[in-house]
């Protein structure tokens, strides 16, 4: 018994839905992926003083801004060292307050 044209039709159909598009199977195909991290980790982690460490990477702290928003420090890749670190000291203190006043709110 030889299938009927209109499932023949279906099942044609259905066996070209399960194909891989061709992109795909091609062996030469080429493969997007992202890029890969720098093996020259530019992450610090720092003290902040009263038992509590804060991991920085290349774009610096966050800064929590008077009415609750955050940002970051637009030139903290021209810092030196001795400069991020006063200025995570400072931002430290002050993020805690800026949080503790947007509780009390």
């Amino acid at each position: 018994m030889s299938p009927s044209p209109q499932s023949q039709a279906v099942q044609d159909d259905m066996s070209a839905k399960t194909k891989a598009p061709p992109e795909v199977a091609t062996p030469h195909a080429k493969i997007l992926a992202l890029p890969a991290t720098a093996s020259n980790d530019r992450s610090h982690i720092l003290d902040v003083g009263e038992g509590g460490s804060v991991k920085l990477d290349h774009l610096g702290p966050m800064v929590v801004n008077q009415d609750g928003t955050l940002s970051r420090i637009s030139n903290w890749d021209k810092m030196s060292e001795d400069e991020q670190k006063n200025t995570v000291r400072v931002i430290g203190k002050r993020n805690q307050q800026r949080l503790a006043a947007l509780k009390e709110k």
